[in-house]
């Protein structure tokens, strides 16, 4: 009652005054911090509410770059109420990426957060897991699913089917476009197509039954937008497949607006709200499908004899983890705090997630800018191509397979060349909950760390003119090479340390398998060579 009747006789002005007084008491707490703040390093000042905000637009690499280039290889900014240290120089990044099952002190990626709660990451998987042994006992399960010979040559042999069907579709479009006048044979066709959605599909395929054991459509449904032939596939793991992909790819780019902006942002601030709201209807649509797929194949095995012969896929391998179904069950793990329970259905899908994240979108992107740079070199297109003959002769039927596909070694080169230019992955983050030494400085605990691979990757000290694009750079038999990897950090496309995407050697196989098939059967040109490349931004 007496706070009632204190606040009952408080004027307007009063709580005008009330509200100033809070604000710059707020203000100067803000900066009093700030500018007291240990090892205070170069980087754009931030403001109260907002911070660093105002320079970040939701392109986290165009973020960065400008960072680097005003700030140095070693600078800081703020945003979600953290202090966050940007590295683009290799030279600091021993301690945090050199594998250690002991040390946990670069463990953690990302501090939980709210953020990532709401967005359905926190504690789940294993790309942004910050609970370490959560994300031990899913790097276990997830590696002993996708890390088998079985599972690479699982792999190339529905490389070898998807990219048939890629074929079929492309050479069904481009015949589509000629009349019979004139068409000469069959092969005299030409047809413009958008390299980056086709490549976006033709993952999405790969990943599903890879890790599903079970088809989707996508290239199928991709076809059906430009062909007046309907091509039509029964019992398709997924109805909607090209609002999945659209979906999928919304919320990977959505992953940096849940751990830069912080709830007043996502909630209030203009530009922004919008955006948020947007991505959480999309991440409920997203979490829906794949929650389906997961209900549906348990309820398949639960149907099944105990004893009854299963299929290899990932799904199906995370399901079985731990059961009586599972004929490789480890007993009496207690090393690395792997749990011997099964995984529930929320476990799954974080690990269903990751396997997307790394296996659609950073896929797709690295072969279209693989396309942009190679038609922009014409004399590493043929160089690469000659190559592709040497293995696959010209005119005669492909059979893929992994041993002829590791002789590849310019092919290898090109990729990597195209993968240093312009990184798929953005940034690397590494949180730490202890205090420690890193790049001549003792850092508090709570301190975030984020790599900036495109800086790394074009670092002068270390990439003698990293504008250019030259394969020779990681081509082992070109003996007078002088551009060699400077640093073992200086090249880090998958990350590194214990959190290095497992899958990247998926990744490589479905790359390599691309380049083979799309540059050793067809001319490639580019309909725009002034075209700029586009990219988002990729969370390791």
């Amino acid at each position: 009652m007496a706070i009632y009747n204190i606040i009952s006789c408080l004027k307007i002005t009063d709580f005008l005054i009330i509200f100033v007084f809070t604000f710059l008491v707020y203000v100067f707490r803000f900066y009093y911090k700030y500018f007291t703040r240990p090892n205070p390093l170069p980087g754009p000042l931030p403001l109260p509410f907002i911070e660093c905000s105002y320079l970040y637009d939701g392109d986290t690499k165009n973020f960065f770059t400008l960072l680097n280039k005003k700030y140095g290889d070693l600078c800081e900014y703020y945003l979600n109420g953290k202090r966050r240290i940007l590295i683009s120089s290799p030279e600091y990044l021993e301690k945090i990426l050199t594998p250690s099952s002991k040390d946990n002190t670069f463990m953690i990626r990302l501090p939980h957060s709210e953020g990532y709660e709401e967005y359905g990451m926190a504690g789940r998987g294993i790309i942004v897991n910050h609970d370490i042994k959560s994300w031990r006992y899913n790097r276990h399960f997830f590696n002993k699913a996708i890390l088998t010979p079985s599972f690479n040559n699982e792999a190339v042999k529905w490389t070898n089917i998807m990219t048939q069907e890629l074929e079929d579709y492309w050479k069904s479009l481009g015949n589509l476009n000629l009349s019979k006048d004139n068409l000469k044979n069959e092969n005299d066709w030409q047809i413009e197509i958008d390299m980056a959605e086709w490549a976006r599909r033709f993952t999405s395929d790969m990943i599903v039954i890879l890790i599903t054991g079970e088809r989707s459509y996508t290239m199928a449904s991709y076809y059906n937008l430009y062909s007046l032939v309907k091509v039509t596939r029964s019992n398709p793991l997924i109805e909607d497949s090209e609002r999945f992909v659209k979906a999928f790819s919304d919320y990977l780019f959505g992953l940096h607006f849940f751990m830069y902006f912080g709830y007043f942002s996502r909630r209030y601030q203009p530009g922004i709200k919008d955006t948020v709201k947007y991505l959480l209807n999309n991440r409920d649509y997203v979490f829906e499908t794949l929650d389906n797929i997961i209900k549906k194949r348990r309820k398949e095995i639960e149907e099944m004899p105990v004893g009854a012969k299963l299929g290899h896929d990932m799904l199906t391998t995370l399901i079985i983890t731990n059961t009586e179904r599972d004929m490789n069950q480890e007993k009496n793990i207690t090393k690395d705090d792997i749990s011997t329970r099964p995984m529930t259905n929320v476990e799954i899908r974080g690990n269903l997630l990751d396997a997307f994240i790394a296996g659609v979108d950073t896929m797709a992107n690295r072969f279209s800018f693989l396309t942009y740079y190679v038609c922009h070199s014409p004399h590493v297109k043929q160089k690469m191509i000659d190559e592709i003959y040497t293995i696959f002769p010209p005119n005669t039927p492909y059979n893929l397979n992994y041993v002829d596909l590791i002789k590849l070694e310019y092919c290898d080169a090109v990729m990597n060349e195209a993968s240093r230019i312009i990184s798929v992955a953005v940034d690397v983050a590494r949180y730490i909950p202890n205090s420690c030494e890193l790049a001549g400085y003792r850092w508090e605990a709570g301190t975030t760390f984020h790599m900036n691979i495109n800086g790394i990757h074009s670092n002068e000290n270390y990439w003698p003119n990293p504008e250019i694009f030259d394969p020779d750079r990681f081509y082992k038999k070109n003996d007078d090479m002088n551009n060699k990897v400077g640093n073992k950090f200086s090249f880090i496309p998958f990350g590194g340390g214990l959190r290095v995407c497992p899958g990247r050697k998926l990744t490589m196989i479905e790359l390599i398998s691309l380049v083979v098939v799309i540059f050793g059967k067809y001319d490639i040109e580019l309909v725009d060579m002034n075209a700029r490349q586009k990219q988002k931004a990729v969370q390791y």
